[in-house]
This record gives C-alpha cells, structure tokens and sequence, in this order.
C-alpha cells in the first residue's frame, strides 16, 4: 500500500507471474530447414497445426496468423496502417541487413534506425531489432 499525501490510499496492484511463456518472440537458426513461419504459413493455408501442437500453442497460433496474410506463396504481415511486410526467413534477414546497412539508404547509423529503414524496405522477421543492434555492435566496416 502507498500513502497518498492526502491520506487516501491507494490499493495495490495484483501480479501474476506465469511459469511458463505462452509466446518466445526469440527465432534462432531454423534447425529442421523450415522459416519461422512456417507454423503460420500452414495454419492460414491449410487450417491445420503442427502434429506435436498442444492447446496452448495452437490458441497462440491462431492469435498470431491474426496478424498475417498469405497470398501466392508468399507470407505478409500486416501492419497497424494496413501495409504488408514481407517475411524473410534468417537467410534473407542477413542479407537484408547487409544491404540496407552498406547500401544508399545511409550508412553508419544506429540498430533502431536500421531496423526501421528495413520496415520501410517492406520486410519483417520476427526479431529485426534485435537482430539489427547486435549487426551494429559487431562494428562491420562500411
């Protein structure tokens, strides 16, 4: 309980601590050779989850293809001013990185920048900036 200067007091605010995350926004290499979306890809195509799925990461799934849209093969994520971006698989997130960051759209400029100018390009992976401050802290030479 806090004191309110004027003798009100304020009630406290309840926190609930989950044992476990419904939903990791963190995407290493893709380890079996499919993208990060390919769950989603799936699921807006076919209607169908991962055979492994439990109940909880199906709901996440369906919460997340929410958010994108899949038209002639290709996955978009929709944005709030209903913009697609492209989604790029690890491969092409690197070298989107490279080219954005030594190409003509300005060099040396910070992770946040770069990962904006990457949005603006019109591609999004699930970890762009922070995939875009650790490929600046590496200090490649332009």
């Amino acid at each position: 309980m806090i004191q309110h200067p004027y003798k009100n007091f304020i009630d406290p605010i309840p926190v609930r601590i989950h044992n476990q995350p419904t939903y990791c926004a963190y995407v290493e290499e893709e380890t079996d050779g499919k993208p990060w979306f390919h769950d989603i890809k799936e699921y807006l195509s076919n209607g169908e989850y991962s055979e492994h799925a439990n109940h909880t990461q199906k709901r996440t799934l369906q919460r997340l293809s929410n958010h994108f849209f899949h038209s002639g093969g290709i996955l978009y994520r929709r944005t709030p001013d209903l913009g697609l971006l492209r989604c790029v698989d690890t491969k092409e997130a690197s070298k989107r990185l490279e080219d954005v960051h030594a190409g003509t759209c300005g060099p040396q400029m910070n992770g946040f920048i770069l990962a904006k100018k990457i949005l603006r390009a019109g591609y999004f992976w699930m970890t762009t900036e922070t995939d875009c401050v650790q490929y600046v802290r590496k200090g490649f030479q332009c």
